[in-house]
């Protein structure tokens, strides 16, 4: 993947605040052409994303601050509660943060369903990144956050989904990141707003890796067909993402991989590719599979504002795939 690099500019701080505070709405041009070495801080540091951040930070002449509330033994994290805000305030001011990468998140999209749980998913998915946006309003700096293809899915399509398509989520989870959105928004702050969807790694818990153990494991799998996406590599994502901050350009955007395929699909390449071809994969509909929550039939994401803004080239989602597979069998 390549993106819009920019070697760092050799003007001094104060040149660089007052080329930002220039504000542009967000069809117009990045608010400041050229940039010096940033202080970025990463939260969700020790999930999926966030680990991959780690792996892409290290060819970066950007210094990078990873904290998380879940400590890894032998993994350098700074403990940071988001949903604190005078806490990310002191993070932020001892560390001279210009930057922050919101990884962190409420996940468990069933999970979120549960009433008793909905207070602390708002928290963590609408509360929380405005916090980091109140902060990053305060000092002039950018804010990425993480969002997802869940913010669609109540209206029917069968057209990728586009940036400035309205919002019908159909669960908790979709609705507290929309809300997250909005609130991120509401603060004024210099932000980016990266949805994607379908997100795998070589860490934590996730669709491929389930895959793998259940068709190495089981005679027989049924997966449903009847929706529709595109996977996310996370380390894909990660590259985008430090590619972007090289020349910032306020606004929401899509990222996935790209493609299209059923959740089926992308079972039956999981195997292939993994060489597990005694499990007899079969297509059923989603009905089969009670969930609390309705997920998107569609919710394929339109990618043509990021590649055009950044210069991004996407690779397809089987060859990411592949590579995923591949380090997963070397480790």
């Amino acid at each position: 993947m390549t993106g819009a690099w920019h070697q760092p500019d050799s003007t001094g701080r104060g040149t660089r605040w007052s080329l930002i505070k220039q504000r542009f709405n967000n069809s117009g041009p990045a608010r400041f052409l050229k940039r010096i070495k940033m202080n970025i801080l990463v939260t969700g540091a020790n999930g999926q994303l966030g680990n991959e951040m780690r792996i892409i930070s290290k060819n970066s002449t950007d210094k990078y601050i990873f904290t998380d509330v879940n400590q890894v033994e032998g993994v350098e994290t700074i403990y940071l509660d988001i949903t604190d805000l005078e806490a990310v305030r002191k993070m932020v001011a001892e560390n001279n943060v210009e930057a922050i990468v919101n990884c962190a998140a409420w996940t468990n999209v069933d999970g979120a369903e549960d009433p008793e749980k909905y207070a602390l998913v708002e928290k963590l998915n609408a509360t929380a990144p405005e916090n980091l946006a109140k902060v990053m309003k305060e000092v002039d700096g950018w804010l990425i956050q993480i969002s997802t293809d869940y913010v669609f899915g109540k209206e029917p399509y069968n057209t990728p989904c586009k940036e400035d398509q309205k919002g019908t989520p159909t669960g908790v989870y979709g609705a507290t990141k929309l809300l997250g959105e909005q609130k991120i928004m509401a603060t004024g702050c210099m932000y980016m707003i990266l949805r994607t969807a379908w997100l795998y790694s070589e860490f934590g818990k996730n669709f491929c890796k389930t895959m793998l153990n259940l068709t190495a494991t089981k005679p027989q799998l049924k997966v449903v067909f009847d929706q529709a996406g595109t996977p996310t590599y996370a380390y894909d994502l990660a590259t985008a993402i430090v590619a972007a901050l090289k020349n910032p350009v306020e606004g929401i955007y899509h990222y996935s991989n790209e493609g299209v395929c059923s959740w089926y699909d992308f079972t039956k390449m999981i195997a292939e590719y993994a060489g597990q071809t005694a499990c007899d994969i079969q297509p059923c509909h989603s009905n089969e599979f009670p969930s609390p929550v309705t997920r998107p039939s569609y919710s394929v994401l339109d990618k043509t504002k990021i590649k055009e803004t950044f210069g991004l080239q996407i690779p397809y989602w089987t060859d990411s795939l592949k590579v995923c597979i591949n380090n997963l069998k070397e480790a």
